[in-house]
């Protein structure tokens, strides 16, 4: 996935006209309103569409996204305003752009009106602007987007709000020839929030698209360190004879803020945290939200464990409870990492088998759940890898990812105390936020023999122990006789 992304190129526009096309005159956009949340490394997007129906019984309505909008979009979801159950949605991708279809809840008689509403996630979308700043400079980030949104039916009116958390916005891009489409206005600032439009009679010929559409831009102060997390690779270990899910992540963080200008002082820094006023690109600490029942947990690094880290766990809750508790483990790392500087670390836990793994008697399977990750707060994991491994001598493996996954795979694990080791299933993702803290559901089938058959490798090495230490005691190796 693209790392930054540009202004769609024109001779690409004139692809998207045959493709909307295709959806037809069905509807017509009353409105658009477009909210972008500025964030660090996620970008968050709802975009609410008054839709219209022009002909009768309309139970698909379609929203275009380009290309390159699709490659930053790590997450989409449609629904009815107000409602909290997603849409049916099915992805098209042609030449150019991508049309998602959305299932409409009930067909549309003509005049019927609805309000849709897609919520998106955007990655790698915003970078630092500078690029480099000194350990007391404020961090300053530049993000960009197209200025209309684009739909295979005509938009009546439409608008743009990009919101920044602070209201230190330094400077934003003022659109050029729209004055044909704008009668109040081509854009207003108030505080953080910066509006575009309303724009008034979008049409979806490609003359209008390749004159009228252009990138805009939004360079604002960012108080949060911009962290992305490169790697992280989860092994969720399953034990029957320990009766415990052990989990285990091993991540290389990064801050993909801006550089540091010249050289680390560590009284600098130090006078910043007795002022309280650090610099808002410098991650001096982090905290994670474990499950609750957590045991044994451990923090170490390179260099070895971590002590400077402090974890509230909370009691295991019993199933099909609707508490929502959580254990907190706050982490500092060895030493505060920067614009452009990188920390590796591994974390690790074990919570009690009965919270995770369920048993049908009936059918003698057993079905695990595992969480895909346990995310920092407003970071994204670049490249993600979960390893489920089974018990020994598991059978009929089933699984099913809560989103799609880039790949899955079946191996085989070989630990101590193994004899043919045990069936592990991997899935690989890209770009997840905390809109991925789904659970992976895995099914599997253990014989009693499989159950048996630690126990009698355990005892078997234990019995060849005994008879050779029997044995040796019994033989002289001396070359003469006393």
């Amino acid at each position: 996935m693209a790392r930054r992304w540009w202004t769609l190129p024109l001779f690409l526009v004139s692809a998207l006209a045959p493709s909307f096309s295709l959806a037809g005159p069905a509807f017509e956009n009353t409105a658009i309103v477009r909210t972008i949340e500025l964030g660090g490394s996620l970008v968050h997007v709802s975009t609410t569409y008054a839709v219209k129906a022009l002909e009768p019984g309309q139970t698909t309505y379609q929203i275009a996204l380009s290309k390159v909008e699709r490659a930053k979009t790590s997450w989409l979801e449609a629904k009815v305003k107000g409602q909290t159950t997603p849409l049916k949605l099915s992805e098209d991708e042609s030449s150019a752009e991508y049309l998602l279809s959305i299932s409409l809840p009930k067909a549309l008689a003509v005049n019927g009106t609805l309000n849709l509403v897609l919520e998106t996630m955007q990655t790698h979308v915003t970078h630092p602007f500078p690029e480099q700043a000194a350990q007391n400079e404020p961090q300053l980030l530049k993000y960009e987007t197209d200025l209309f949104t684009i739909s295979p039916y005509t938009t009546l009116v439409q608008r743009t709000k990009i919101k920044s958390i602070a209201p230190n916005v330094i400077s934003y891009t003022t659109p050029h020839d729209v004055d044909s489409f704008v009668r109040d206005g081509s854009v207003t600032r108030s505080g953080g929030t910066i509006t575009y439009g309303p724009y008034h009679d979008i049409q979806t010929d490609t003359d209008f698209v390749a004159k009228h559409q252009q990138s805009v831009s939004v360079h604002y102060s960012f108080d949060y360190p911009v962290i992305e997390v490169e790697t992280l690779r989860r092994t969720a270990e399953i034990s029957h004879w320990g009766s415990n899910l052990n989990i285990e992540d091993k991540a290389h963080l990064h801050n993909a803020g801006p550089t540091l200008k010249g050289h680390f002082s560590r009284l600098e820094y130090q006078s910043q945290n007795f002022q309280r006023k650090q610099a808002p690109h410098i991650l001096s600490d982090f905290t994670l939200h474990l499950p609750p029942g957590v045991t044994n947990a451990y923090f170490y690094d390179q260099n070895g464990n971590v002590s400077t880290s402090h974890l509230r766990t909370a009691p295991s809750i019993a199933k099909g409870s609707k508490a929502v508790q959580y254990s907190v483990l706050q982490l500092r790392p060895r030493y505060p990492v920067l614009g452009g500087w990188n920390y590796s670390y591994t974390i690790g836990f074990d919570t009690p088998l009965q919270d995770s793994v369920s048993y049908d008697a009936k059918n003698g399977v057993y079905m695990v759940g595992v969480p895909v990750l346990t995310p920092i707060p407003g970071t994204v994991v670049n490249d993600a890898e979960v390893k489920i491994i089974l018990p020994e001598g598991a059978t009929n493996v089933e699984f099913v990812s809560p989103f799609p996954e880039i790949s899955n795979s079946m191996s085989t694990h070989i630990s101590y105390l193994d004899t043919v080791g045990r069936p592990a299933v991997t899935f690989t993702y890209k770009d997840l936020t905390y809109k991925h803290t789904g659970i992976i559901y895995v099914s599997y089938q253990v014989p009693l023999s499989a159950h048996l058959k630690k126990a009698l490798s355990v005892s078997a090495a234990f019995f060849s122990l005994f008879a050779f230490t029997f044995m040796a005691r019994r033989v002289n190796l001396n070359l003469h006789k006393k």
